[in-house]
Parts: structure tokens; C-alpha cells; sequence
């Protein structure tokens, strides 16, 4: 497969996740918004702009008018959603012979329905419906993909990039909620109810969860359900799997690549979360253990670009 292709397909796929991402975040805490007072609902637009890493002008207000306009509509802004749809869609372009017709269709509806939409008409209707439709149409492009599209290289490129995007997200999220869930010396401290209720809808995780441990709410079985489950798609450990695995099924193309940097790297992501106990993380301390987390995903992220991307022409014409 051409570079320029597996490039455009991995961070085609890499951009969708964000934009479901953020929207599944903005329309939680909007929701989250009736049911307590204005105070702890600043600190918590607050904590959501730490967890998707955008920092806003000084100037800016940081109540839920203006981060929902910052986050959704600002074109301005590289981390909002309309911005990631543009991006996703123009890579998508670029490989438009490379995908489904079908494909190519719902992200392109997707990304009209966007652009129409503004944040005094989406404010003063239902923002609700219009953060569904992103996440609706999110996941049925993914399982148009997995339905269309043959699961050869360049479908294993788009797992590559859903699922490294995952791994990251799901650690800055569980990250920014840390100071107030974990004590400094790794001892959890008692959490407000809604506010964990609110981090595990962040994931979509709440039924999941509650089907595993019930609906007694800890933050440490929050942390251990989000980070080391092997069963839930949205978790960190479930999701490294997917990078190792999508990362093989590509190493399997090239007998010259099956050792390369990205798989090793993926292999030691998923082996450290495979045999980790979320008491040794707590005592251990567990901002350093996501953040250890988010420096691997940078490294495997770096590695598929020396591999597969930017790489020396040499090894392209001795392979």
C-alpha cells in the first residue's frame, strides 16, 4: 500500500474518533448541567477542556455557551468538531478510490450536516439531537466500514488509528478527574456520586460497568474497569489489543516488517496492561501510570510514521 494512502486512511480514522469523542463530551455535560449548581458545573467545563487537551484564549469565558462553541463550531480552533469532520472528510477524499462508495456517502453526510448547523440555532433548539447525530453517524460509518470495506491493509490502518485515538482519550479523560477522585499518596478519596456517574457516561461506559461491579460506584473500580478490562471496547487495555493486533495483521504484508518498532512497542502497551493490578497502579501512583500510557501511544504513533509513512527509500526498494 501506498504511503499517502495508509497516512490518509489512519488519521481519516483518527480524526472521526475525536469528533465522537468530544461530542459525546460536550452533550454529557450539558445533560450533566441539571442536575447541579452552576459552581461545580464551571469546574467540570473546566476539567472537560484539561481532558481534551484545548486551552482557550485568556480572554475567553469558560461557561457552557462558549466552550460548546469553542468545542463544536470554531473553525479557529484545530480541536473542534467541525474542524475534525473538515479534516476527516479531506483525507477521506484523498483516498476516495480506496474506500467504499457507501463510506465515502455517510461521511460526506456527516460532515454537510455539520457545517449547516451553528451554535445559536443548535443552542436555541436541542443540542442534544444535534451531538447524537454526530455520534450516530460516527458509529455508522465505522460499521459501514467494517461492512464494506475488505479487511485487508488499509482497513487494518483505519483499527489503527480508531483505537490508538481511543487508548489516548480514555487516558487524558480518566487523567483530568484524577486530582479530585485519587489523593496524592494513591489513596482514593470519597467522589461525588453524579460526578463519577458522569465519567463513566464520558466512556459510555456506565451500563457496562454496573453490569460488572454493580452500581456501587468506586473510584477505584472505575479506574480498574476503564483502564484494564478486557471485555469493553472503550477501555485502554481492550483497545491496545486492537492496536497489536491490527499492527500484526499489517507486519503480516512484509516478512522484513513483522518485527518492526510499532509492533514491539504495541506489544509492550498491551503486556504491561495485560498483567497490571489496579492496586499496584493506585500505589504506584496513577497520573504517572496514564501518563507513562499517553507517552506510549506518542511512541507507537512515531514509530508506524518511521515504518510505514516516512520511510527511507531504502528500505522501501530492499523490501
Amino acid at each position: 500500500m501506498l504511503s499517502r494512502v495508509a497516512e490518509s486512511l489512519y488519521w481519516m480514522s483518527r480524526y472521526l474518533e475525536r469528533a465522537e469523542h468530544t461530542a459525546r463530551l460536550v452533550d454529557l455535560n450539558l445533560n450533566l448541567m441539571l442536575d447541579q449548581s452552576p459552581a461545580p458545573g464551571d469546574r467540570r467545563w473546566q476539567r472537560l477542556l484539561t481532558a481534551l487537551m484545548v486551552t482557550q484564549p485568556p480572554d475567553a469565558k469558560e461557561d457552557a455557551y462558549n466552550v460548546a462553541q469553542t468545542l463544536t463550531f470554531d473553525l479557529s480552533n484545530r480541536s473542534s468538531i467541525v474542524a475534525y469532520m473538515t479534516a476527516a472528510r479531506e483525507n477521506a477524499r484523498q483516498v476516495r478510490e480506496q474506500i467504499s462508495s457507501e463510506m465515502w456517502e455517510e461521511l460526506n453526510q456527516l460532515f454537510l450536516q455539520i457545517k449547516r448547523a451553528g451554535i445559536e440555532n443548535t443552542w436555541q433548539a436541542q443540542p442534544h439531537h444535534f451531538f447524537r447525530g454526530v455520534k450516530d453517524g460516527a458509529h455508522l460509518f465505522q460499521g459501514i466500514t467494517d461492512s464494506t470495506l475488505s479487511h485487508s491493509e488499509g482497513w487494518h490502518f483505519i483499527q489503527v488509528g480508531r483505537f490508538l485515538e481511543r487508548v489516548g482519550a480514555t487516558a487524558a479523560l480518566l487523567d483530568a478527574h484524577v486530582s479530585e477522585l485519587i489523593e496524592d499518596t494513591g489513596v482514593a478519596v470519597k467522589g461525588d456520586y453524579l460526578e463519577m456517574v458522569g465519567l463513566l457516561k464520558s466512556c459510555s461506559a456506565f451500563e457496562a460497568y454496573c453490569k460488572v461491579y454493580t452500581a456501587d460506584l468506586s473510584p477505584e473500580r472505575i479506574a480498574e474497569f476503564l483502564l484494564l478490562n478486557s471485555e469493553f471496547p472503550r477501555s485502554v487495555r481492550f483497545a491496545a489489543e486492537m492496536i497489536q493486533s491490527a499492527l500484526n495483521a499489517i507486519a503480516e504484508t512484509s516478512a522484513t516488517r513483522k518485527t518492526c518498532r510499532a509492533n514491539r512497542l504495541a506489544g509492550r502497551l498491551r503486556a504491561s496492561l495485560s498483567f497490571s493490578q489496579i492496586d499496584e497502579i493506585m500505589g504506584s501512583g496513577l497520573h504517572s501510570y496514564l501518563a507513562d500510557i499517553q507517552r506510549q501511544c506518542a511512541q507507537i504513533h512515531t514509530a508506524i510514521y518511521h515504518q510505514y509513512v516516512a520511510y527511507p527509500i531504502e528500505s522501501a526498494l530492499a523490501s
